[in-house]
């Protein structure tokens, strides 16, 4: 090994490691358990020792609704509702997670997931959205996708697109350090620039600056490839007014030494030139390759066995928020001693598994979605107060996502009959169809999206949200407009058919609302639901293409159609 490139764990920032609250291993249950098993059986010894009683299990329209939405990115159609009834009880939901992790819909949806977590912030190039899907479709293991996000062979075309994560960051250095590390590693580190962390006692100026120093010399040129300059020292001063030279430092305290820079005065210049050239002149050649490069050293860093702790519990811990509602630690990107887990042998239980095989990212996702914890109600029916949140024993009221929300604005405004099917297990149903059914979803929906604003924590629905649904005639025109693709144009024409025959008015009105409800909301209705929207539109009988459309538009924009419960 080079000995400019020795790994050395500096002994003074060994109490870093505290924050992991690695437990022994004889107190991790047996790397034999499924997924689902090990998150069910240690949240239920955490439930026990608080004397918990969890949320009874939600009912499986709203479980299908539920994971249909985490998996595939929409409601399910009414296609879909049947098959899933049709499945045995106790396969249900197995069967439900296999057909949409296998559909053109899981690796869509999971693309759009990553590209809102890791962008920063515009629309994303098309380039990166195809890297990502690409890494979805293929499930890369995120260790790969790491690896690429930061250090990306650029001679490879398949990874190109990856660039962007460093790309669109190199105008602010801080944002590019902060992201980097909130991002990719859980831990938000810009308040360790100025100063040491006031109120976390791991994180110190020297880390801050010394992941900095990994990414300070890379750049992008003209013609757009990254590239790195050569590596120079990069100073900061203490709060004591002292300037100091950051060393390349990883969070753990581990390090690296560059090689010594042995360039005369005159190279250094040449090297400058070239740097502004490439930056400022088009028609050049790629920039050569450093024989020696910090951010790909930083990877090495990263990915190392003693240290890649920070890389796994943070996808994990991203993943468990985004279909539980919340984080193990929450928030995810606080990963630090003063903020341990509530959970911490199930955050290392899944930390062992999740790199024991080989950092597979489906796998965990189907592991959760098949527990009994993510199966909870969203609803608490017992006298007492509900658990606090991070006890996981009820299930999360999550909005939906501006890409989930306006994808499922079409499946549930659209003719039943006119989506084709989903499940290319059916013979004679062709994959290909419903991929490029859903890929053209997603351009419709695109549109809308870009109006909306990524939900947050205490999320708020905003006032042009509001407006745009409320007010809007594109609502109208895009989702409600009468014509034969449209929901309206079917019910109108089934109340026509039944006219026909001696089953008249309100027997046949009701079958229309109860088949409405289901596309809408997956779910039938109550009778006072039934009998509310049967004396409106009875009450107008002459005009009922409009009244339908009254209907649908109270229901698309009524809270239960705006949130995953």
């Amino acid at each position: 090994m080079n000995p400019t490139r020795i790994f050395v764990i500096a002994a003074a920032m060994a109490p870093i490691l505290v924050w992991s609250c690695v437990v022994q291993a004889a107190e991790i249950p047996s790397p034999d358990l499924s997924i689902s098993t090990a998150i069910d059986r240690l949240l239920q010894e955490s439930h026990d020792r608080a004397g918990i009683v969890p949320a009874r299990r939600t009912d499986d329209r709203s479980l299908l609704r539920r994971t249909t939405l985490d998996l595939a990115g929409r409601i399910p159609t009414s296609a879909e509702i049947r098959a899933y009834e049709q499945d045995s009880a106790s396969e249900r939901q197995l069967r439900l997670v296999d057909r949409l992790m296998s559909a053109a819909d899981y690796a869509i949806h999971f693309r759009n997931e990553l590209d809102a977590m890791l962008s920063a912030g515009g629309n994303s190039p098309q380039e990166w959205k195809d890297y990502l899907l690409r890494a979805c479709e293929e499930n890369q293991p995120w260790d790969e996708t790491f690896r690429e996000l930061l250090a990306p062979d650029q001679n490879l075309e398949e990874q190109r697109g990856a660039a962007h994560f460093l790309k669109s960051r190199l105008n602010d250095l801080d944002d590019l350090t902060n992201d980097t590390s909130s991002l990719l590693l859980g831990v938000s580190i810009n308040c360790a620039k100025c100063h040491d962390h006031p109120l976390v006692e791991d994180w110190k100026q020297d880390h801050y600056f010394g992941l900095q120093a990994f990414l300070a010399q890379t750049y992008q040129t003209r013609s757009g490839r990254l590239a790195e300059k050569p590596p120079t020292e990069l100073n900061f001063k203490t709060t004591s007014g002292v300037e100091k030279s950051a060393r390349l430092m990883f969070l753990t305290g581990a390090t690296v030494t560059a090689p010594e820079d042995k360039r005369t005065d005159e190279q250094k210049k040449a090297d400058a030139e070239m740097v502004r050239n490439q930056r400022e002149k088009e028609g050049l050649a790629p920039p050569a390759e450093l024989g020696f490069s910090p951010r790909k050293e930083f990877v090495k860093l990263a990915l190392d066995p003693a240290n890649r702790t920070f890389m796994a519990r943070s996808i994990i811990n991203r993943t468990w928020a985004r279909l539980m509602g919340r984080g193990l630690v929450h928030p995810v990107d606080q990963m630090h001693s003063g903020n341990p887990s509530n959970h911490p042998v199930l955050l290392d239980w899944l930390e062992r598994d999740f790199i024991d095989h080989g950092f597979d990212l489906s796998r965990l996702i189907r592991g959760i979605v098949l527990s009994d914890a993510y199966a909870r109600s969203s609803q608490w029916v017992y006298d007492t107060p509900a658990p606090p949140a991070d006890q996981f024993a009820v299930a999360a009221i999550k909005p939906l996502t501006p890409q989930q929300l306006t994808v499922s604005l079409i499946i549930a405004t659209m003719n039943p009959e006119k989506i084709p099917s989903s499940d290319f297990h059916e013979q004679g149903v062709d994959p290909n169809t419903w991929k490029s059914f859903r890929t053209e979803l997603e351009k419709k929906a695109s549109g809308t999206a870009r109006l909306l604003e990524y939900p947050g924590e205490n999320f708020q629905i905003s006032v042009t949200e509001a407006l745009l649904f409320n007010n809007a005639a594109q609502i109208q025109n895009n989702y409600l407009k009468s014509s034969d693709e449209r929901l309206v144009n079917f019910l109108s024409n089934q109340w026509k058919a039944q006219q026909t025959q001696e089953d008249l008015h309100a027997r046949s009105m009701d079958s229309l609302i109860q088949t409405s409800f289901e596309i809408v909301f997956t779910r039938r209705a109550e009778e006072d639901e039934v009998s509310m929207f049967r004396n409106y539109l009875l009450e107008r009988n002459e005009r009922l293409p409009e009244a339908y459309q009254q209907m649908l538009w109270a229901m698309i924009t009524s809270p239960e159609f705006r949130f995953n419960y």
